[in-house]
């Protein structure tokens, strides 16, 4: 299914380490769409102040994502305990949340084309996405996918820091009082623990993709 010249807007919201932004990619790769990690966002700007300590958090957050370069945070590790437990706490925060919303729907204004991955972004960033997956996947496999991600870059990492991490993380963001994680209304469910492979779930989410395209442009 050729999506050229066609505005496509997905949307992938789930907890740590469900699948979402492996599925993300994936799709984006296949139907030649911007992707964009918003949980990426929140781990670098977790990352600046821990680095940087700022005074005036807000000002300096909001002044660095001026002149972020996504590409470069590929380069980084944003995946350490400590900051997946700010990240959450930062998460919390609306000013922070405004920051980053901002800049998020700077990136769907620039392209006609993105998916974008995240927590909030089929409820607040992009309601109005053509196509919006929820995935879900249980703690203790999704804390072992991370945890051997992690362990590549450190080998000194535990398991059980992994897993408790994510539970904190995971824990914040449904309760948290702005942009709550929830399932997106009308959102396809793509349980990762569930289906055999990679595959099988970018197949799952194709036949959605290409459903949709069929329905708002025909074939």
């Amino acid at each position: 299914m050729k999506s050229k010249n066609k505005i496509i807007q997905i949307s992938c919201d789930g907890g740590a380490a469900t699948g979402k932004s492996t599925g993300a990619k994936l799709i984006s790769k296949k139907y030649g769409l911007k992707y964009l990690s918003s949980g990426l966002l929140y781990r670098y700007a977790s990352y600046l102040i821990i680095k940087n300590r700022p005074k005036k958090i807000y000002t300096f957050i909001n002044k660095r994502f001026k002149k972020i370069k996504i590409h470069k945070l590929n380069k980084i590790n944003l995946h350490t305990p400590e900051i997946s437990e700010l990240s959450a706490l930062i998460a919390k925060q609306k000013k922070i949340r405004n920051i980053l919303k901002d800049f998020q729907v700077n990136f769907i204004n620039s392209n006609s084309k993105v998916c974008i991955e995240g927590r909030d972004i089929g409820t607040v960033i992009m309601p109005k996405a053509d196509v919006k997956f929820f995935f879900t996947c249980n703690l203790n496999t999704a804390a072992k996918r991370r945890f051997n991600e992690l362990k590549r870059k450190n080998r000194n990492i535990k398991f059980s820091e992994v897993k408790k991490a994510m539970r904190i993380r995971d824990k914040l963001d449904r309760s948290r009082k702005n942009s709550p994680l929830i399932k997106p209304k009308n959102a396809v469910i793509v349980p990762t623990d569930k289906l055999k492979n990679i595959k099988g779930m970018v197949n799952k989410m194709s036949k959605v993709i290409e459903k949709e395209i069929i329905k708002k442009y025909g074939n």
